[in-house]
């Protein structure tokens, strides 16, 4: 890795100087985030990581004088051609061509796995990771909060397995409980097999809708128990029915999640667990874990002091499993976390859900603990909010499917009144790319755990912090490359590109494998976002300062070669939060 040459390197001659080991230092020592305003150095170290004392015992003053005396007794070399010292840091400038050369040659080289390779990684074990997300309920409304938990499964999913860990996807469905008796009886009465094959999620949604009107009536509801009664007794017929309903639903799952570029290695759901449902319970039962309540509810004490103040209800006094033994809209259960580690031995388990949720997850590891299963620490809720506001032209959004309509037709839409757009040749599906990048940079910004407001209009500007400028972007500096045609990298004289604008695009490469990291500890995708945007804006600088076209042939073949590179790391970048670069638009 490019920067990690260069920070082996200071890392050497600053444990001369410490008297600490070089691997000691390494982690210290960061790149500089680029500046609009004014030139910056390459790396820098941070006086407070490497003093005995705590930062916070240091008053600034101590931090800027210990900086300056120890960039007095570090001296420049091959590598290194100015050091200075900055508020409570040490700055490294590196030598520019020697810059330019190292960076060039490792994105060239590492491709794909540019970044990835970095020693920052080189501690992390490789591990098995299991991740449980979208998960929608059959027959009910696809919501917006299972489109966040698809698109941010999927980047933590990406990101996992570019940097080497096995990961096991899973969509966990809503596919069991006494919505299916009230859907039964529903396609009795208002089903149509036509329509259940060409558009099952739709016709089973409005049967639902068609079947709830009733759901109050003596007569529905006992028909509804009856059906739903027949089914936990495995009857023939009404599992058939059943059977269909779930086949059907999931060809168009899969259908949709390919649109978003998404896949699953298991659909799983509550009907897989209703006997080992019963299993978990007899074990909470004979680990003296399950308690009666004057009510006759089955509940789990969580309290500190064994008072029943803090329980999580786990059996109806029915004697039917709820919630946490059976998931019931997305949560997850005891006894698919206990089949999964039988299943797949994994090494974290991670559920991507909305934060009402995590509730939910933290008595689900509590209970895993109680019942013995150490493992329990290593299972991780990543949480996320609200999306408010998002509606379609025809007015509220009900099917995943909408919402990739609707930013489809609108990004045709813009598309086709600029006076930029090229003659593509699928139009269409250009759309639908950028159209998904637009959706995915305005969801990822910010913090998951945040709500946010959607708008349209924010999402698809061309210009801007936008998906569509990352798009616009890419496709630019493609076809640059398609009209100059490809760079060589053996024919580059990097001293032609000491400029400015060069240097900055050059620095803020070097620190690609630094917000991998930071994304890889937190699983945020914000820091990727702000990264690939910020590569855009000097991208976008330097191709209007640096021209390839006219300029004298080893000038040319160095920018392209610098161009070539950009375009290399943003496309990286982008597929990791599951978007597809186009080369059009």
């Amino acid at each position: 890795m490019a920067a990690g040459s260069f920070r082996r390197s200071i890392a050497s001659q600053l444990s001369k100087v410490l008297d600490l080991p070089p691997e000691n230092l390494i982690k210290s020592i960061s790149a500089v985030p680029v500046s609009k305003k004014r030139c910056v150095a390459d790396f820098q170290l941070s006086i407070a990581s490497v003093i005995e004392k705590s930062s916070s015992d240091c008053l600034a003053q101590d931090l800027h004088r210990q900086a300056q005396q120890l960039a007095e007794r570090l001296k420049c070399d091959s590598v290194v051609s100015e050091i200075s010292a900055g508020p409570g840091t040490v700055n490294f400038t590196i030598n520019r061509e020697l810059l330019a050369k190292t960076v060039l040659q490792q994105v060239w080289k590492d491709g794909p796995e540019y970044g990835v390779k970095s020693e920052l990684f080189s501690t992390v074990p490789r591990e098995k990771a299991v991740i449980e997300f979208s998960s929608p309920n059959i027959a009910k409304k696809f919501h917006i909060g299972h489109l966040r938990s698809t698109i941010v499964g999927n980047f933590i999913a990406n990101l996992k397995v570019a940097l080497g860990h096995e990961v096991v996807r899973i969509n966990y469905l809503g596919d069991w409980g006494m919505q299916f008796g009230l859907l039964g009886v529903g396609f009795q009465s208002f089903g149509n097999q036509e329509k259940l094959k060409s558009s099952p999620l739709q016709h089973l949604f409005e049967v639902y809708v068609q079947i709830n009107k009733a759901a109050e009536d003596e007569n529905t509801k006992k028909l509804a128990k009856d059906f739903f009664r027949k089914l936990e007794e495995h009857d023939e017929q009404t599992l058939s029915i059943w059977k269909q309903f779930r086949d059907l639903s999931i060809e168009e799952y899969i259908r949709i999640y390919k649109r978003l570029g998404v896949h699953f290695d298991e659909y799983s759901g509550e009907s897989f667990y209703q006997e080992k449902a019963q299993e978990v319970l007899k074990m909470l039962e004979d680990k003296g874990l399950l308690q009666k309540t004057v009510k006759g509810t089955g509940v789990v004490d969580l309290s500190e002091k064994r008072d029943l103040s803090a329980v999580s209800t786990v059996m109806r006094s029915d004697g039917t499993s709820l919630y946490i033994t059976r998931q019931v809209q997305a949560h997850l259960d005891l006894a698919a976390a206990i089949d999964r580690m039988n299943k797949h031995s994994w090494d974290t388990m991670i559920y991507v859900t909305d934060k009402s949720q995590s509730n939910h997850f933290q008595q689900l590891f509590q209970i895993l603990k109680l019942m013995g299963y150490d493992w329990a620490e290593r299972c991780q809720h990543v949480s996320f909010g609200l999306i408010q506001g998002m509606k379609t032209r025809r007015g509220e959004v009900i099917f995943l499917e909408d919402v990739l309509n609707e930013v489809r037709s609108r990004m045709l839409q813009n598309m086709t009144s600029t006076k930029t757009t090229k003659e593509l040749q699928d139009p269409v599906e250009t759309a639908e790319k950028v159209g998904l990048a637009a959706l995915i940079i305005q969801d990822f910004r910010g913090l998951l755990s945040s709500d946010y407001q959607f708008s349209w209009d924010r999402a698809l500007q061309s210009r801007g912090d936008t998906g569509v400028f990352l798009q616009y972007t890419h496709a630019r500096l493609h076809s640059l490359e398609q009209m100059h045609g490809n760079a060589e990298l053996t024919d580059v004289n990097v001293a032609c590109l000491l400029e400015p604008d060069a240097i900055s695009l050059l620095q803020h490469l070097l620190r690609y494998d630094e917000v991998l990291h930071r994304s890889s500890q937190d699983l945020q995708p914000k820091h990727i976002v702000s990264y690939l945007l910020t590569l855009s804006h000097l991208a976008a600088v330097a191709h209007k300062t640096l021209p390839v076209k006219g300029s004298a042939r080893d000038v040319a073949q160095a920018r392209l070669c610098l161009f070539h590179a950009a375009r290399s790391v943003l496309a990286n970048g982008m597929k990791l939060l599951g978007i597809t670069p186009v080369t059009q638009m």
